[in-house]
């Protein structure tokens, strides 16, 4: 295809990573009309995509080999490099010119030496982290943060279009994931508040529910109490985010400020409560489980939501 848009009917995909969040992605894809060939370890993903009308690949450099531009949605760094510099990878077969968007949450200095290697053969980068959980991959309204060249970030509009609804080139190479590593301070602050103040309230014999109907109207209210909020009430902590993901990302964010000589005091704190859950065994439920370890941390003999 020509050096334009990736326009949906004419940009062929490539997308490695079909969890929680790379399946529903990989899904809108499809249903935006783009040729979509995907990949994963486990293969019920794949089989469900290939019914929604997606190709299936062997491997990381099958799910390139025709593809304009390859999409990568993984846990961490070394599952990137892997997947993309590693044997079979898709650099062994993404043509000259052709891009990498890697949306998964790594450090900004992986990012770019990523972005530099694949630069000497010839193929463009972006990075583009995404925010929104579950729910906004499968609603395709997710918030996507993008670091790389601005002509680069034109091509892969209609992509992003297909994915989210506030996209945002931040800066240059790794600038997005430095905006994912800020989201993710944010959001994992922000659910540690939420679980002391719905504690507070049951702990004081006030209905936290309405407490919380209460704040969502006032300069507390958030998403996160909206939708984590509820979710602690309800003891439901299946993942739409897993708290040992949030865990990491916390941990490329005190790297980050680390490097930058930033004090992210509070954000140790929560990774510390986040480490608190994974050691208890609830590494795979939502990070909204950090009501869990509020509650232990106040002494209560039982566990929200344990069975």
């Amino acid at each position: 295809m020509s050096a334009g848009e990736y326009l949906p009917g004419e940009a062929r995909i490539g997308f490695v990573g079909l969890g929680i969040m790379g399946e529903p992605m990989a899904r809108n894809l499809v249903a935006a009309g783009y040729s979509v060939t995907v990949h994963n370890r486990s293969r019920e993903a794949v089989d469900r995509l290939v019914a929604a009308g997606a190709k299936p690949a062997s491997g990381p450099a099958a799910a390139a080999a025709d593809a304009d531009a390859v999409i990568v949605m993984l846990p961490d760094a070394p599952d990137v490099r892997a997947v993309v510099l590693g044997e079979n990878g898709v650099a062994s077969t993404l043509r000259e010119g052709g891009m990498l968007i890697d949306m998964s949450t790594i450090s900004a200095g992986a990012t770019r030496e990523l972005a530099e290697t694949l630069a000497q053969q010839g193929v463009r980068m972006l990075d583009a982290p995404v925010s929104g959980g579950q729910k906004g991959a499968v609603d395709a309204a997710l918030t996507i943060m993008v670091g790389g060249d601005e002509a680069d970030f034109a091509r892969a509009q209609p992509i992003f279009a297909a994915l989210g609804t506030r996209i945002t080139l931040i800066g240059e190479s790794g600038a997005g994931q430095v905006a994912k590593a800020a989201n993710q301070i944010v959001v994992a602050g922000t659910i540690q508040a939420v679980a002391e103040a719905l504690t507070l309230a049951e702990r004081s014999g006030v209905d936290p529910a309405q407490v919380r109907e209460a704040l969502l109207g006032g300069l507390a209210g958030s998403k996160i109490l909206e939708v984590h909020g509820q979710r602690m009430l309800d003891a439901s902590f299946d993942p739409g985010f897993k708290a040992k993901l949030h865990h990491k990302d916390l941990g490329i964010a005190l790297e980050a400020g680390t490097e930058a000589g930033v004090a992210l005091s509070t954000t140790a704190l929560v990774r510390q409560f986040l480490g608190s859950l994974i050691a208890s065994g609830d590494g795979d439920a939502d990070h909204s489980a950090l009501a869990r370890v509020v509650e232990r941390l106040s002494g209560d003999a039982g566990e929200r939501g344990a069975s």
